[in-house]
């Protein structure tokens, strides 16, 4: 079903992606970087967040895990229903919810208060990264969607990347609540400009509750999204314990473990970018074959072999680029599969993040006690291999559904 916001029945500005949308991709991709800084900074400031709050260690990763399954459940959902509202509304609303929970984690005397203000962070975060790709999908065309894409994404990928870092550079100015301030202007802010750079009268397709159901019945486009929580779980499995990793490997400390941390961060930037070309360039499918294919060979590579350490490094920053490169293609592809209902698959898409992140950091704990840092990497790869088997998989599926579609578009009436 295809309904147009703000109740205008006109067709998209300019028939698709001009060079006029480039503004406004880049604020998509700022309203992306204030979601992502409330996913992850946070992470960097949990050190003074225990302390502070007196948070027993191992209850703090509540922060992270707990912001993961609201999103993961709420993102599908909160997309769906809001499906008739105009997409302009729905991003700003979205951003000003995340601004809501961070102030209430800086004014927090509890951490059954702080996680209630995590709780909303992830409520609006989980319509922030959908929405846009959709506004983004709406302004661009078949053949440039994946450049497009990558842009819309990158402020995801970059708070990803720096998020952790800045999150324990403002513990040092005045503790955890420091990085919830940040957090909040991040988010008033791009809530602005969003308000004065979407269109009001901004066609998009967009899907209910009732497609989000269809969805998730339809074998073929579960098989779909399930690429990125295997793809996402393979990569978390190696790089959850990544720090310690590259502490007790090749006693990178201080300064130097910062610049190799530095190193892949730049990688994943690079790969954002590099997924969305290569998507334009040889396909989504093909694309993820290539990317699964390298994460195959690196990460056992990284925790099985014994490295130089200038190795090592380049090879972290290979693993890295081709890591990141995924997002802009996934979601390209999900696009390309079913546009009608792609708002609700790029929630979903995005759902599958967290998921992944969360099994991924689960069977590294378990592997990481069991066996020991060296099968980390062979763990990851095991779910790559599951990630490229659902790419096989939807090709079987779409092969044994055209038979069924002939035979029916052939039969008499």
């Amino acid at each position: 079903m295809k309904t147009i916001d703000e109740t205008t029945d006109r067709p998209p500005a300019h028939g698709g992606a001009s060079s006029s949308h480039r503004g406004l991709h880049a604020v998509l991709a700022v309203s992306n970087f204030a979601q992502g800084l409330g996913a992850f900074a946070v992470i960097g400031a949990l050190a003074s967040l225990i302390q502070e709050l007196q948070v027993p260690v191992h209850q703090a990763g509540l922060v992270v895990s707990l912001y993961a399954a609201v999103y993961a459940v709420g993102s599908p959902l909160l997309v769906a229903w809001s499906s008739r509202i105009g997409r302009r509304t729905v991003l700003a609303a979205g951003l000003l919810v995340i601004a809501l929970g961070a102030l209430v984690g800086v004014l927090a005397q509890s951490f059954g208060v702080l996680l209630a203000g995590r709780a909303l962070m992830a409520i609006g975060g989980g319509l922030v990264t959908p929405v846009a790709g959709a506004i983004g999908v709406a302004t661009s065309t078949p053949h440039n969607r994946g450049r497009v894409l990558s842009t819309v994404f990158a402020g995801l990928t970059i708070a990803q990347a720096l998020g952790l870092p800045l999150g324990a550079w403002l513990v040092g100015v005045s503790g955890f609540r420091a990085t919830f301030v940040v957090i909040a202007v991040a988010s008033i802010a791009a809530a602005a400009l969003v308000w004065r750079a979407v269109p009001r009268q901004l066609a998009t397709t967009s899907a209910g509750l009732k497609a989000l159901g269809s969805v998730l019945v339809e074998p073929r486009l579960v098989a779909a999204l399930s690429f990125i929580v295997f793809f996402i779980g393979g990569n978390f499995v190696f790089l959850t314990y990544l720090t310690p990793f590259l502490e007790s490997r090749y006693q990178f400390h201080g300064h130097a473990l910062a610049g190799v941390l530095l190193l892949y961060g730049l990688g994943a930037v690079a790969g954002n970018v590099l997924g969305g070309r290569m998507a334009d360039r040889l396909g989504a499918v093909p694309t993820l074959v290539v990317l699964c294919a390298v994460q195959l060979l690196a990460l056992p590579a990284l925790s099985l072999l014994s490295l130089a350490p200038w190795i090592a490094v380049a090879l972290l920053v290979v693993w890295s680029v081709f890591a990141w490169s995924v997002h802009a293609t996934q979601q390209a592809r999900l696009v390309a599969l079913d546009t009608p209902r792609a708002p609700v698959l790029l929630a979903l898409h995005s759902s599958g993040i967290y998921i992944g992140a969360s099994a991924g950091s689960a069977i590294a704990g378990r592997v990481l006690e069991a066996y020991g840092d060296r099968w980390l990497g062979p763990a990851g790869a095991v779910l790559m291999l599951l990630a490229a088997a659902s790419l096989l998989l939807v090709s079987v599926i779409g092969r044994a559904r055209q038979p069924a579609t002939r035979a029916i578009a052939g039969a008499p009436s």
